[in-house]
């Protein structure tokens, strides 16, 4: 395991977008923006504000323009929002975003069940965005099922390359390789993230994985190996997507700063400031969130030692009743 000696990560929160979109009761606007406030003075590198989508497909995010409008600018801190297509650009380009983030799937079947393209046709779209968006905003491009797709299977790394290869021929020079049903594991992470990052040294690369199956920390890990510095994650662990029902979300953004300043990278990231928000994230949603140290506390907490405890006589071997004997937490 590299030792960390302060070195950089950067979080980037999806949750009031990707979180968001899947919540069946609509998150008022005010409550959305306040959040955005608050996630805003906590450190994070980026946020994804919403997405530019249609009401009719995404109702949770239908105010999307008054969102972006109305939040408070954080200098520091990019504005980002998903766009599925040329319009969703134009909306987003008018309410002055930092980022544009398109996405597709790695995989042509989740690609057709998720977007309803085929990927050469999102390629193309890709494309009329870039030259739409003439440096006006920065644009990321997403590739889901980076990983695994849930009706395909593995995908052969070359596949995603080659997607790789073709966006930044576009010009697009941030790149999320996306672990969209939590299938990912970390041998799989450092092969396909190490080969990225070798053949496209000065790419901005962020790896986004989901929690599906308790996977998510330990991908984040195989990443930092080969030189990831920067994660999405989303406040409480939100999200999670409709072809993998039931599943936990992506990977918990306070877990996650828990575990990067545990180990001493440099997130600058107030731990206490998302715990906060955290505790607060199940009545806004209505719900329980899947966060761990929300519920646990971080491992710096401490407990006042039990009455009589320090007064205590070791005791040196077991004798007694079974009720006098020590309790063993092991």
């Amino acid at each position: 395991m590299t030792i960390a000696n302060g070195r950089r990560v950067y979080i980037q929160e999806v949750s009031v977008r990707d979180g968001f979109q899947i919540e069946p009761t609509f998150i008022p606007t005010t409550d959305k923006v306040s959040l955005i406030n608050s996630l805003s003075r906590s450190g994070l590198t980026k946020i994804e504000v919403t997405s530019f989508t249609s009401p009719k497909a995404i109702p949770a995010l239908a105010d999307a323009e008054a969102v972006m409008q109305q939040i408070e600018r954080v200098p520091g801190v990019e504005y980002a929002a998903l766009v599925p297509n040329v319009r969703g650009a134009e909306r987003a380009l008018s309410c002055d975003v930092d980022e544009l983030n398109l996405v597709m799937s790695a995989s042509a079947t989740h690609n057709l069940a998720n977007l309803r393209l085929q990927p050469e046709q999102s390629l193309a779209q890709f494309a009329e965005i870039v030259r739409l968006t003439q440096g006006r905003a920065h644009i990321n491009a997403s590739l889901s099922t980076a990983f695994g797709c849930p009706f395909e299977g593995d995908l052969p790394d070359d596949v995603v390359l080659d997607l790789v290869d073709r966006v930044v021929d576009m010009g697009i020079d941030r790149i999320t390789l996306c672990d969209t049903t939590g299938m990912a594991h970390p041998v799989q992470v450092s092969r396909l993230c190490g080969a990225v990052r070798q053949r496209w040294p000065a790419l901005g690369l962020t790896a986004h994985f989901h929690n599906t199956r308790a996977m998510g920390l330990p991908n984040v890990l195989a990443a930092l190996e080969v030189g990831i510095v920067r994660f999405d994650s989303a406040l409480g662990g939100l999200g999670g997507c409709p072809f993998a029902p039931g599943a936990s979300g992506n990977v918990c953004t306070e877990d996650l700063v828990h575990m990067l300043q545990s180990m001493g990278y440099d997130t600058r990231v107030d731990l206490t400031a998302l715990l906060s928000l955290a505790n607060g994230l199940a009545q806004l949603v209505g719900h329980e969130v899947p966060g761990q140290v929300m519920k646990a506390g971080p491992s710096t907490r401490r407990y006042e030692v039990p009455p009589g405890v320090m007064n205590r006589e070791p005791q040196l071997r077991f004798g007694g009743t079974a009720s006098a004997r020590p309790t063993l937490l092991v």
